[in-house]
């Protein structure tokens, strides 16, 4: 099967012609996708990787809903220490790595600027993925921090940060090493991304663990922390990747550019707000703003919406064969769904019946995995090949892994959203329903998420196949180049002694 056929673009193969065609002094993309290629293979196959480990840990917890005694003999499999793991496995293993290699590689692309010193970006992909290591092993023997989405101990979350710190100063001298002046849509969300996380992870680290401050202050720094890392940092990594390639795939320009930029900022401007929920125990001005902040997100819910709609509209169907616009293409609508979802929890007649829920869930999930997760495959499915020169082991596989995630993220969410509904409605009425019948109305649509988890830990394999598939064939490719190189020499030493002993026989 061809290149051009299943991830859109130019053929592999014929890559090497394409850079020696190029004009002289100028950088060819070849050249550029070449630059990025070991960096890219660290970052990319240590996501995966995680991400397996993440589905596995996520299944195990869920099944304990329904069999409480599953691995109860240890202390390490409890579920209170399994679903913080597999959450940062997911956050901290996959999508952040994941998101950092596309921004490595779309900011050398846009820039026309080939990654110099990639020992850096190698060394620092190594020492995140050892971070991430550290910390989820931290969380599992009880040296968990005890605030979501930062329960790392000091011992994983300091490389991390110094690993994307690392990765961040490389991607910013691509980018200030840009050989064009016009800034794309896409250069606008990735920078801006690269800048959010250290902001956000510093402060919180240092106001909630380094000198942690008092009462509730605490839960409003871990509630703005939990929404600027999970509702911005991906939204800017994930539209920033979608606004590049929507465009690519489906040979269309990225419409209305002052419209992208008007998303753009509205979408940092009213985001940072959010993520206060209705009816919290502190200063009635905090969850006020919160929810106001949330319902202007409606104006680049629509911006979005109007730039995706015009760009690929007439397109989808021609498209709908190439792996990475159905991946993307899928990641945009679960966007606009979870950000419809965000918008109505934060409404004070809903946020009755969805707070303290499975709906909360359920839009997380939505957004992680339903969005920024299919992004990435996405991106990963167009980059990986250009990168390394070669085509994926199973190239069939892409479009098996998606229909398996699509099924699964479907099987997952929409049973813990209809659930968390329903549980709310129950909570509603202490005084005819009973808590316990509150919880056992919860399991039937807890096994239906169960096994949305089955299926997207079969497509996880599935990706990890190819990417480890594809390192492998670009291992033995360099060691077939090596062994060549070492025997040329040796030939021509052969040729040159045959051709000596001739001339002596014939004198």
């Amino acid at each position: 099967m061809s290149t051009n056929a299943k991830f859109g673009g130019a053929s592999v193969p014929a890559s090497r012609l394409v850079s020696s065609l190029a004009p002289p002094g100028e950088i060819s993309s070849t050249d550029i996708d070449r630059s990025c290629c070991i960096p890219l293979l660290a970052l990319f196959g240590g996501a995966a990787l995680w991400l397996v480990v993440g589905s596995v840990l996520a299944l195990i917890a869920s099944i304990k809903f329904h069999a409480p005694d599953f691995l109860a003999n240890c202390a390490c499999l409890t579920y209170g220490r399994l679903q913080p793991v597999a959450d940062d496995a997911l956050l901290y293993g996959f999508c952040l790595p994941a998101g950092l290699g596309v921004a490595l590689w779309l900011l050398a692309r846009l820039s026309g600027t080939p990654l110099r010193g990639a020992i850096v970006p190698i060394v620092a992909a190594n020492l995140w993925h050892l971070g991430v290591f550290v910390g989820l092993a931290g969380i599992l023997i009880g040296d968990s921090s005890g605030f979501a989405w930062l329960e790392f101990p000091r011992g994983g979350s300091v490389p991390i940060f110094f690993a994307y710190l690392l990765l961040a100063l490389w991607s910013i001298m691509i980018f200030a090493g840009r050989r064009g002046r016009t800034l794309y849509p896409s250069q606008w969300f990735l920078v801006a991304a690269l800048f959010w996380f250290p902001w956000i992870y510093s402060s919180a680290n240092l106001f909630l663990l380094t000198s942690p401050v008092r009462g509730v202050a605490q839960a409003v720094i871990g509630w703005w922390f939990a929404n600027n890392l999970l509702v911005v940092w991906t939204g800017l990594v994930g539209l920033g990747a979608a606004f590049y390639f929507l465009p690519k795939i489906t040979g269309r320009p990225l419409q209305s550019h002052y419209l992208a930029l008007f998303a753009f900022w509205t979408f940092i401007l009213f985001a940072t707000w959010c993520g206060i929920p209705p009816g919290a125990p502190v200063p009635a001005w905090m969850p006020t703003l919160s929810a106001v902040a949330a319902a202007w997100l409606l104006v680049p819910w629509l911006a979005v919406f109007l730039v995706v709609w015009q760009t690929v509209h007439g397109s989808v169907r021609s498209s709908w064969n190439n792996t990475t616009f159905c991946f993307v293409g899928s990641g945009i609508d679960a966007f606009l769904l979870s950000g419809l979802m965000l918008m109505a929890m934060a409404c004070p007649q809903i946020s009755r019946f969805t707070n303290f829920t499975w709906f909360g869930s359920a839009e997380t999930q939505l957004r992680l995995y339903g969005f920024f997760a299919m992004t990435m495959f996405g991106a990963v499915y167009y980059i990986l090949p250009r990168a390394v020169g070669l085509e994926f082991p199973f190239p069939k596989l892409a479009r098996v892994h998606f229909w398996l995630s699509l099924a699964g993220i479907a099987l997952l969410v929409v049973p813990l959203a209809i659930g968390g509904i329903v549980q709310g409605w129950k909570l509603q009425h202490p005084d005819t329903v009973a808590f316990a019948d509150t919880t056992k109305a919860m399991l039937p649509f807890l096994r239906v998420s169960t096994t949305g988890l089955l299926l997207m830990l079969l497509g996880n394999l599935l990706f990890f196949a190819n990417v480890m598939g594809l390192t492998l064939r670009w291992k033995i490719a360099l060691l077939k180049q090596f062994i060549a190189f070492v025997k040329s020499p040796l030939e021509t030493t052969s040729a040159s002694a045959s051709l000596r002993r001739d001339k002596e026989v014939r004198a």
